[in-house]
């Protein structure tokens, strides 16, 4: 993302977006390796839907997932902040909202999207609840990632822009242009990923009655990633939310348009159901894997991806909620297409991003 890009230049270090953190740093990775190895989870217990940020003043990486209660006796975190240094090792420092969005009367805070706009951050989200008729997506601002952010109220609503199921936002901006994505499963005709263009300031949509068609209605949580010449589609499909039989999992695609068409390696279009080329799948370990962060490039110019995932072993919290621990791995390219290692999640102690 061109968010990413500033931050970078900003800063002077080879970097681009994402985050984590690690319940026990040094996971059963012996001494003498700590300072070079890492092994999944990055964090435990939860933080679903990952997005993050690098933010050149203070040379952190801060990540939000969405609203969740840990059953911690602390109730319902409304967008989880954590930071890092390195991607591996995490701390939770906060929460992005202080209290729900007034604007809707339902809904939890869903897939928040951060991103450094205009010298400011801003927290794309959906407000949604399961079945919601109509889901919408809004925006909060603050000065510094730890906030406190400040609601500015709703870009659009599920019935304003018919799209069924309007969730999952992801910002994206380049040549003086800025854009959201967005969308998630139904099979209703009128379903898919779409994208629409924002106004200059980011805080509004230009023309609501003009949106561009992505991705068919099986997938969600759009990621877009721009590398030489082709812009690649991230796209998780399955389900996200049923513990340890989630079948979430991710799959790419590319174009050399923005607005698409994307095709997988095959040629298909991704607008038609079914679609993609396998990229992301649960294992013996982990399952229900995606719903992806951006890119993130270290000093080494490997590229990492932070994702969620849930361990077959602890698939929910003693509360029923779905324990989508935070996970990492490195993304590599073979002929034009990304991939991480044997598609799937790494479960043993890997080489740690160098930053």
């Amino acid at each position: 993302m061109i968010t990413y890009i500033v931050a970078f230049a900003l800063c002077s270090i080879s970097l681009f977006t994402n985050c984590s953190k690690s319940a026990a740093p040094d996971q059963h990775v012996p001494d003498t390796l700590s300072t070079l190895l890492y092994k999944n989870p990055v964090f435990q217990p939860v933080l679903a839907d990952p997005s993050v940020v690098f933010d050149a003043k203070s040379s952190n990486f801060y990540a939000y997932g969405t609203q969740d209660n840990w059953a911690d006796g602390q109730g319902s975190r409304m967008v989880p902040i954590l930071e890092s240094k390195n991607l591996v090792d995490w701390k939770v420092v906060g929460s992005a909202f202080n209290k729900r969005p007034d604007w809707k009367k339902d809904g939890g805070i869903w897939a928040p999207d951060i991103n450094y706009v205009n010298g400011e951050y801003y927290l794309y989200y959906s407000l949604s609840t399961w079945g919601d008729p109509d889901p919408a997506v809004g925006l909060a601002i603050a000065k510094t990632p730890l906030g406190p952010f400040e609601d500015q109220g709703k870009l659009f609503s599920s019935l304003e822009v018919n799209v069924p199921n309007s969730i999952d936002p992801f910002y994206y901006a380049e040549n003086n242009k800025q854009y959201i994505f967005w969308g998630s499963f139904s099979s209703a005709p009128e379903q898919g990923t779409f994208a629409i263009e924002l106004n200059s300031d980011g805080k509004s949509v230009k023309n609501i009655n003009e949106k561009t068609k992505i991705a068919a209605g099986d997938f969600e949580a759009v990621m877009i990633h721009k590398r030489d010449d082709f812009y690649y589609f991230f796209g998780s499909k399955g389900s996200c939310c049923e513990g340890a039989n989630s079948k979430y999992h991710v799959l790419v695609a590319r174009s050399e348009n923005l607005l698409g068409p994307y095709l997988d390696k095959s040629g298909k279009d991704i607008r038609e159901r079914g679609a993609g080329t396998a990229f992301l799948k649960g294992n013996s370990v982990f399952v229900g894997t995606g719903h992806n962060a951006s890119i993130v490039t270290d000093k080494n110019n490997k590229d990492w991806l932070l994702y969620h995932g849930i361990d077959k072993n602890q698939g929910t919290l003693s509360n029923g909620t779905s324990r989508r621990v935070l996970l990492l791995d490195e993304v590599r390219w073979e002929n034009g297409w990304p991939i991480i290692q044997n598609g799937t999640s790494s479960t043993e102690a890997v080489q740690r991003p160098v930053f």
